[in-house]
């Protein structure tokens, strides 16, 4: 008798041992980025990668939304745990901008990282004739999904240059990839896309036809303002394009909000920076992700696990 109440003794104590990890819920991660031909998503499809790898117990996904506005109203209502975003567009979230598309503050947001860079690209068909903004005019137009970021990116630049989308021929409102086989089916003039260099729906674009990237003047950039910033797309960044072109950026973020645990917040901060290389492999956008700019320009709060990270690292 003594001897069975032994074994049940250790039966419990192992029992006691084993079934939190046993029982423990699955982390799930879910990645809002964009249009498939965009950045963000290749960029979400490496994170996912990485934190499944990496973060004991992660299942992870990536969405394809309509990204930066989409994404943040859907982390504000707990649909995703991580989120990249424009930063113009963080900022209006957190204000709670009407006209941006949020009804009300998103006071749920929390800070991960500052990300890269998204250059505005407005690319032409060469056969329109357009290489210039003025040159827009009475021309059609693709500025992005409705009251996306892009979108929202587009009206800052047009309301800077003195026009707006009644100086068009017509506006279109529609992802990168769908504006790219409208100008290659001539039914289409101009786009403009907000994403990092090398966008897959432009490299696409200029493997297809002649194209004209449109540069944005410097009185343009001064008038527009932070968190605009003066930037080159380079020589050679797409086809046929033999001269830097001048233009204006605006930083991503990698956003979540408060409900997420502080750990697996500290986790997806530290993979984050721990494993760029492997990030860059996904998209040559996260070249340009350094952890001394990751606090830069922040638009709303840190979440305290990326805080707690931040600290560890000696930028805070």
């Amino acid at each position: 008798m003594k001897t069975l109440g032994v074994k049940l003794a250790a039966l419990v104590t192992a029992a006691t041992l084993v079934t939190p990890a046993a029982t423990r819920a699955e982390e799930f991660i879910n990645i809002l980025t964009g249009g498939t031909s965009g950045v963000y998503y290749p960029l979400g499809v490496g994170l996912s990668k990485i934190y499944a790898d990496n973060i004991p117990g992660a299942r992870t996904q990536v969405q394809s939304t309509k990204a930066s506005v989409e994404n943040l109203n859907l982390l504000q209502q707990g649909k995703g745990e991580l989120a990249l975003a424009l930063g113009d567009s963080v900022k209006l979230a957190w204000e709670g901008d009407a006209d941006a598309g949020f009804k009300q503050p998103l006071s749920k947001l929390r800070g991960i990282a500052a990300v890269y860079p998204n250059y505005i690209q407005i690319v032409a068909s060469k056969e329109s004739g357009i290489s210039s903004l003025d040159g827009l005019k009475g021309k059609s137009l693709s500025v992005g999904a409705a009251k996306s970021g892009t979108e929202l990116n587009a009206r800052k630049i047009f309301e800077a240059a003195g026009m707006s989308y009644d100086d068009l021929g017509k506006t279109e409102y529609l992802p990168f990839a769908e504006s790219v086989e409208l100008i290659k089916n001539r039914q289409l003039d101009a786009t403009l896309q907000s994403a990092g260099l090398g966008v897959a729906s432009i490299k696409d674009l200029s493997a297809s036809i002649d194209i004209q990237l449109v540069s944005v003047p410097e009185a343009v950039i001064s008038a527009l303002g932070a968190p605009y910033i003066a930037a080159t797309i380079p020589a050679g960044t797409y086809q046929g394009q033999d001269a830097d072109v001048p233009t204006v950026a605006v930083v991503n973020f990698l956003v979540t909000h408060e409900d997420v645990s502080e750990e697996t917040a500290y986790q997806m901060t530290k993979l984050l920076f721990e494993n760029l290389g492997e990030l860059e492999a996904a998209h040559k956008a996260a070249a340009q992700i350094k952890l001394e700019n990751a606090l830069t320009g922040m638009p709303i709060p840190l979440h305290p696990g990326a805080e707690r990270f931040y600290k560890e690292a000696g930028l805070m």
